[in-house]
């Protein structure tokens, strides 16, 4: 095992992406996983982790952000062409429901070190397009709610951090989860429940 070495960009470079991914992984294994653990599961020692990371919360932060777009990036790809606003949401939710599953347990340690309204302000661009979204569903009569629409964002986004919670507590499996959750994201939307299911059974298909 060594150190960074500095003059060294692409090996700097793969360290830092292999203690991001290992990193990822011991987190979700073990939430309370120290930099000395992550480091050891890295198979380099502690002052290459420190050298690209000078504080665990500047780890988790990172990747953080990278989560978030990853989620945003989702979201686009599986609403292009989609012109229904309702099969937009299904799919921006099942979408980001199976990145979401994956970070789950890295966003509740997130809502601890980075806080929960760091966790809002990167969420910003993502909730944007959401918002747009609804706005249409709402123009369109496809969605009715006595929320405005920016508002409604804001519900559906808590939602999901709630069902996330309740798989992280075992209320609810992670398999059936991302359904349920969209399906409870379109009833708030205004869309009748049995409207909802079967429009996000057919997605799934």
């Amino acid at each position: 095992m060594t150190a960074m070495t500095t003059g060294n960009p692409s090996r700097a470079d793969a360290n830092r992406r292999r203690i991001l991914d290992v990193a990822l992984a011991e987190l979700l294994r073990d939430p309370d996983a120290s930099m000395d653990q992550i480091a050891r599961a890295a198979g380099v020692v502690r002052r290459t982790v420190y050298g690209h990371f000078p504080s665990r919360e500047a780890l988790i932060s990172t990747l953080v952000d990278e989560a978030v777009q990853a989620l945003t990036d989702a979201d686009t790809t599986v609403r292009e062409g989609v012109t229904d606003p309702a099969e937009a949401v299904a799919r921006s939710v099942l979408a980001i429901w199976a990145i979401a599953d994956r970070y789950r347990l890295l966003i509740a340690l997130a809502q601890r070190t980075v806080t929960v309204q760091g966790i809002r302000e990167r969420l910003a661009p993502l909730r944007a397009n959401k918002v747009r979204l609804l706005q249409q569903g709402l123009d369109e009569g496809a969605f009715s709610s006595p929320l405005p629409a920016q508002a409604l964002a804001y519900v559906h986004e808590q939602m999901l951090f709630a069902v996330m919670e309740a798989v992280n507590d075992g209320l609810v499996t992670a398999q059936e989860a991302g359904r349920s959750a969209t399906v409870t994201v379109l009833t708030a939307a205004g869309v009748p429940a049995s409207l909802a299911t079967a429009l996000v059974a057919r997605v799934s298909a």
